[in-house]
């Protein structure tokens, strides 16, 4: 495999995989080898992952179980419970692809309890990450069943704290004032060398999946799923140029906590971990990856639709 400057690509393909591929010049052709993964057609098992207190939770699971008859079809405990079928804890389905219903917190939450890839469908109020809407379930469904669709690699931050290895992030890592309406003085280092020294209210540790989220609610931009980059960004700084920043995904990311005073990491907006003063997180691309099911590949349109329009 070739990139867009004719140099042979490091990938992680096999030699058969190599020899299927040529992209010299051609952007599309670039980003799909580069992007995306290959699923079967036939014989797939699938899951299917609900938020049971999303308005007509079951009734959404129950069309999607109907669309899905005569497959392998393994559903989450806790809406299988109200459905009165047997049900699979998510990290325990032997699924090929899960089929997640909720809004995007939802579909975050799957997809740190899965290495399969994951399709969203929006039963919540922006869903920026779904894939179907939820008045479109069958013909969704039938798009999946066909093999009409593409799966789109996305990286995690892997995050080390007090010698521990936290669970990964598909979106973002935070650290924050542990009360509230207070301020700390922050270090951050990247490859161990000092890139930034201000006081704030926290910082935002982004993957480009993660720029939609909360980043983008502090100023920061919208990065291109495309893009291997760790998006920075300070929370309410004392001082104005104090900016966000992008380093490269394969950097080392350390932000010291440098004050004698507390501090809360918070992993994917669900894990909590108590930072003591003078004590510093550092944080790395994961070799671990998401797989997010896209039936179209125009990532601009959707961000026209969700977050400039707010359709």
């Amino acid at each position: 495999v070739y990139g867009l400057d004719g140099n042979p690509l490091d990938m992680p393909l096999d030699l058969d995989h190599r020899s299927n591929f040529l992209a010299v010049g051609d952007r599309k052709v670039y980003d799909f080898v580069m992007r995306s993964d290959v699923l079967p057609q036939e014989g797939l098992r699938y899951g299917v992952y609900t938020n049971a207190s999303v308005p007509k939770a079951a009734e959404y699971t129950r069309q999607v179980l109907d669309a899905l008859e005569g497959h392998e079809v393994s559903v989450d405990v806790d809406i299988a419970k109200a459905l009165g079928i047997p049900g699979v804890p998510l990290q325990e389905m032997d699924a090929d692809l899960v089929i997640v219903i909720g809004g995007d917190g939802t579909l975050l939450r799957a997809m740190q309890g899965t290495d399969a890839p994951v399709i969203g469908i929006n039963g919540g109020s922006v869903g920026f990450l779904a894939e179907i809407d939820k008045d479109r379930i069958d013909e969704g469904i039938a798009r999946l069943l066909a093999g009409d669709y593409s799966v789109d690699t996305r990286f995690k931050i892997a995050t080390w704290y007090d010698g521990e290895y936290l669970p990964d992030s598909v979106n973002e890592a935070v650290v924050h004032t542990d009360t509230v309406a207070k301020i700390r003085h922050y270090r951050i280092y990247v490859d161990d060398v000092l890139a930034a020294d201000f006081r704030a209210d926290g910082i935002v540790v982004s993957t480009p999946t993660g720029s939609t989220c909360y980043a983008m609610s502090l100023g920061a931009p919208y990065m291109d799923p495309n893009v291997d980059a760790i998006l920075i960004v300070p929370m309410a700084p004392y001082k104005y140029t104090s900016r966000p920043f992008v380093v490269p995904a394969t950097s080392k990311v350390t932000v010291e906590n440098v004050m004698d005073k507390g501090c809360m990491l918070v992993l994917y907006g669900q894990s909590e971990t108590q930072m003591r003063g003078g004590t510093t997180v550092q944080f790395m691309m994961s070799s671990k990856k998401a797989r997010l099911i896209r039936f179209k590949r125009d990532v601009y349109s959707r961000v026209r639709e969700k977050l400039v329009n707010g359709e």
